[in-house]
């Protein structure tokens, strides 16, 4: 058992500790840059593989099953097609299995832009956007569960527990800004989605490459980040000194113990949180046509538009990935685009938290010159069926087979669509792309190639990508 210290020797021990312990950190953070410089002992956890097309990312995940049919596939044989059944299609693919009668979409579709892509009168925001738009309408899910498919487009698998898109970013990257988080996660104000924080797990990867959700639906985006009133300045150095012996104690009995290591780097990041954050989220100081462009005084929408303002403020100040939730789980009334009950109805309620922050966020990104080095990914986890979920019912089932999501910014054609589905959204029609596909292109877009970007744990490289994946190189400009 080892020796206690004496009172005397802890307490003096404790006076140098947090100089110690900071001094150590930045010889360590500038011995790391320097090597970087000269080109010796660099890493693919701090230089990419390739020149990036995209420096940072931007994702809006949209929860619960947007419906490609009502948004960005227009089909015109579902017109033709409408209340007749649905045949020659195999086994139905739908949640609840009660299929129905084949069902028109709910809105007039147009087209808009020099690129003539057709968008839904749901849509008329994102609709003057779409020459800066990437489609991919031949998405594929594995699953037809909101939880799984959720967990599936955000980590690539469907089982819960592995890293997600983001702490692999933060993990190949690194971070451009020592004083914010590499990845920064904004759940909806109305609830977390379908999984809650496994989303944005680091899974087996340090625990500091976890995204850091905030508080968006409160005043304080960040729990405990100011000290207590009752805790005067002074308590506080002292405290922090004396934790910061205990860890530099415990490093130096527990050589490369990396999860402690990880810890020590969050709190260390937190530390330093306490003040750039408070700037970092000061929306209220933005002019009035910025706010007036987000409709940050809108009610419809529910408190989205801030999200999209903040992740614009977060990607300009440094922080390598943003992922903004738009929608929760489950609820009733419903508080995501999950149309089960009423397709219209549900659809009108979310496009209005959804459409002009998007699109205000992408025309905000390009009016700053930020859109050429930013990657904008949206995405949903699956679309709806064309048919019906009953006869003669108004709302459609999740449907895994066939949804559109689009890039938008460095990297990817403007204007363009890649793949289609067949004649009625039911499969596939052309270019077939899955989830590993998806994040295999987003890595690329960012000079990471997918099959190197790895991490050995319980005696397999592990990837975001598993063992599939390819880069859809068609989209690419």
């Amino acid at each position: 058992m080892p020796a206690m210290l004496s009172r005397r020797h802890f307490l003096s021990n404790t006076a140098g500790g947090l100089g110690g312990v900071a001094l150590a950190w930045l010889l360590s953070r500038d011995q790391a840059k320097a090597e970087a410089r000269s080109g010796g002992g660099v890493s693919s956890a701090v230089t990419p593989h390739f020149a990036p097309r995209a420096r940072r990312v931007v994702q809006v995940f949209c929860c619960g099953g947007v419906s490609h049919l009502d948004t960005f596939d227009y089909k015109s044989e579902l017109d033709r097609s409408h209340g007749k059944s649905l045949e020659g299609k195999g086994e139905n693919l739908g949640f609840f299995g009660q299929p129905g009668k084949l069902m028109k979409s709910a809105y007039p579709f147009r087209q808009y832009g020099r690129s003539g892509s057709w968008v839904s009168d749901l849509l008329p925001h994102l609709a003057g956007c779409v020459d800066d738009l990437c489609f991919i309408h031949s998405m594929t899910a594995k699953s037809n569960n909101h939880t799984p498919a959720t967990f599936q487009m955000n980590t690539g698998f469907t089982l819960n527990g592995f890293p997600c898109m983001g702490a692999w970013l933060s993990y190949g990257l690194g971070t451009v800004n020592e004083n914010l988080p590499a990845f920064v996660v904004l759940p909806d104000p109305r609830g977390l989605p379908a999984g809650g924080s496994i989303n944005w797990t680091s899974g087996f990867l340090p625990a500091n490459h976890q995204g850091v959700g905030f508080r968006t639906g409160t005043g304080a985006p960040i729990a405990n980040l100011e000290s207590p009133a009752s805790l005067s300045a002074e308590a506080r150095t002292a405290d922090l000194r004396l934790l910061a012996q205990m860890d530099r104690d415990f490093a130096q009995n527990h050589p490369g113990d990396e999860a402690f290591a990880s810890r020590l780097r969050s709190y260390e990041l937190a530390a330093r949180m306490q003040v750039s954050i408070p700037e970092a989220v000061g929306i209220d100081g933005e002019p009035p046509a910025v706010r007036a462009l987000y409709g940050l005084d809108d009610p419809a929408n529910k408190g989205f538009a801030r999200n999209c303002l903040l992740a614009r403020r977060l990607l300009e100040r440094g922080v390598r990935f943003v992922q903004i939730f738009n929608g929760g789980s489950f609820g009733s009334p419903r508080i995501n685009w999950d149309g089960h009950e009423n397709l219209r109805e549900n659809h009108d309620a979310q496009a209005a938290t959804m459409d002009r922050p998007v699109a205000a966020l992408i025309q905000d990104l390009k009016q700053r010159g930020m859109l050429e080095d930013t990657l904008f990914v949206w995405s949903t986890e699956f679309g709806r069926s064309p048919a019906t979920q009953g006869i003669d019912a108004p709302g459609r089932d999740h449907h895994p087979s066939a949804f559109t999501c689009f890039l938008a910014g460095a990297g990817v054609k403007a204007g363009y669509h890649h793949g289609s589905s067949d004649e009625i959204g039911y499969f596939v029609g052309e270019d077939k792309v899955t989830v590993p596909d998806f994040h295999a292109t987003i890595l690329h877009l960012l000079g990471i190639d997918h099959k190197r970007l790895t991490f050995y744990h319980n005696g397999i490289n592990r990837r975001l990508t598993d063992v599939h994946g390819d880069v859809i190189s068609d989209l690419l400009s």
